[in-house]
């Protein structure tokens, strides 16, 4: 049987985190920035538990601070923390060469903001022959309007938008998955 390139698997993928920094996160609308938080502490959690690789990126942040400290207990110390200027996280030093070494060709993308960073990111990764997942409610613009653009480029562009309970579900793939019980009690 042949792998089903439209569901992700747990031992296929890598979660990146774009950008999930303090200033950038305090610009996020009210709702919207907490929301995300919350469902990344899911996401990372579910990683952690189904070993999952995670790599972080920062933009610029001597201007934008460092990633959302809600974050950080959900990190493993040896967690990559890409530094990077340019929107694409593709195009940033040590980028690929860390996602290369995991030798995953699921990409779970998630962080902000989604027209910029998850956007380009999401296309180069794409380009370079990833599957990309884009985790809609774990990705978020300033407005509404550039987020449902964004949304709507990536799945013109063959991106697969998702949330973060099918993803999760996509990487247990059966009740029967040992970590069934404690996975689904993260999105109950």
């Amino acid at each position: 049987m042949s792998e089903n390139l439209f569901i992700t698997q747990a031992e296929q993928s890598a979660l990146i985190i774009v950008d999930v920094q303090e200033r950038l996160a305090a610009a996020m609308p009210d709702g919207v920035r907490d929301r995300v938080v919350t469902q990344l502490q899911t996401l990372l959690a579910a990683a952690k538990t189904l070993s999952v690789p995670v790599i972080v990126t920062e933009q610029y942040p001597k201007g934008l601070g460092h990633t959302d400290k809600r974050l950080i207990p959900y990190l493993a110390e040896t967690t990559p923390v890409i530094v990077k200027t340019s929107f694409s996280s593709a195009k940033a030093d040590g980028f690929l060469s860390s996602l290369e070494i995991l030798q995953r060709k699921s990409i779970i993308l998630t962080g902000m903001e989604t027209h910029i960073c998850i956007l380009q990111t999401a296309l180069e990764l794409q380009q370079q022959g990833y599957q990309v997942f884009v985790v809609e409610d774990a990705v978020s613009s300033r407005s509404k309007s550039n987020q449902y653009n964004a949304l709507q480029r990536l799945r013109q562009a063959g991106v697969i938008i998702t949330t973060v309970e099918s993803v999760i579900f996509e990487w247990l793939a059966d009740a029967s998955h040992p970590e069934f019980k404690a996975l689904a009690k993260l999105i109950a």
